[in-house]
């Protein structure tokens, strides 16, 4: 006997997942159940990030959680801790294993009900490629005019895990088109890609003259320029923070900023060749660790990689919120 016919009714879940709704301050943000999205965030009216509808697999993966790698593990290959593990191959264009494996992971709430705070979790499950069980909890709470995000993963295995998290917001101006707006951007250096595969090459300063195309740490318009890159040697402010800021003609916009956990920082422009959502907006992603951190080995500076003890909890936070 059907459901149906038993008089039983199933509410069908939106296609992003169970969605939240936080107000505080004149503070609003919608968040999705699935990769523990932020859906929506905006202040006194005005969006700080491109959103998408809820009933709507969520697109270029806008305001998910990503771990327990963010970016890309080249070739979907790593070796750690003298084993070789392989990954499903996710971005089959460039042949890689693409930012971590609970985007795609419905999250159960785990909060009281509240108007500004919500806490969600999931549990990544032991599997070819990642045979570690890690517990994933993410905070969100509306804080000042914006909002802060705080995730924890912790290894309820019996060896260590490599791990490394971020978000996936992309910020935008109240007014205007990408190139347009104005980004400030205090790193130092740029880590330098492959064209087609976007495979990490070299880390370059971004005041010699061939990365000079990166050097946003004096505030200027975006312009044509196309970004899809890793960033560190953060410059940060007197609480430990770094800030990156999109701005438009007014002086209006949107900001990030995370504290020394997060010791690179994705920037992406959202090329979209042929698409209609082609740079849309500016995707700004504080990182623990750089592209293909699972493969430090290879690499001549420090990739971020953190390894997760038995029993351990790893905390990192950010902050998106608005500017005057």
């Amino acid at each position: 006997m059907s459901g149906a016919a038993a008089g039983r009714i199933v509410e069908a879940r939106p296609a992003s997942g169970t969605a939240y709704t936080l107000r505080a301050n004149g503070a609003t943000a919608e968040i999705a159940g699935v990769g523990a999205s932020l859906r929506s965030l905006a202040v006194d009216g005005r969006d700080l990030i491109v959103p998408f509808a809820a009933d709507e697999a969520r697109p270029a993966f806008r305001g998910a959680l990503l771990a327990p790698w963010p970016n890309r593990v080249v070739d979907g290959r790593y070796r750690y801790r003298d084993r070789d593990h392989q990954l499903p191959i996710t971005e089959v264009g460039r042949g890689h294993a693409l930012h971590g494996l609970v985007a795609w992971q419905e999250f159960d709430e785990v909060s009281e009900p509240s108007s500004r705070r919500l806490a969600l979790a999931t549990e990544i499950a032991p599997r070819d490629g990642y045979p570690w069980r890690v517990r994933v909890e993410t905070e969100f709470e509306l804080e000042g005019r914006g909002i802060r995000q705080t995730v924890r993963g912790t290894n309820l295995s019996a060896d260590p895990a490599p791990w490394g998290t971020g978000p996936h917001p992309y910020l935008v101006a109240p007014r205007g088109v990408l190139d347009e707006w104005t980004l400030e951007l205090p790193a130092a250096r740029v880590l330098e890609v492959g064209e087609d595969r976007l495979e990490p090459r070299t880390l370059s300063e971004v005041s010699g003259a061939a990365a000079a195309r990166f050097d946003f740490r004096r505030a200027r318009r975006i312009g044509g320029t196309r970004l899809d890159h890793a960033f560190t040697g953060l410059e940060r402010d007197d609480a430990g923070d770094a800030v990156v800021r999109l701005t438009g003609a007014d002086g209006r916009g949107a900001e990030v900023r995370w504290d020394r956990a997060c010791p690179w920082v994705q920037v992406h422009t959202a090329d979209l060749p042929h698409d209609p959502n082609t740079r849309l907006g500016l995707a700004v992603e504080p990182m623990t660790c750089a592209p293909d951190a699972f493969n430090a080995s290879r690499y001549p500076f420090d990739t971020g990689l953190r390894s997760i003890e038995p029993g351990e909890t790893i905390v990192v936070s950010w902050w998106i919120g608005a500017i005057r």
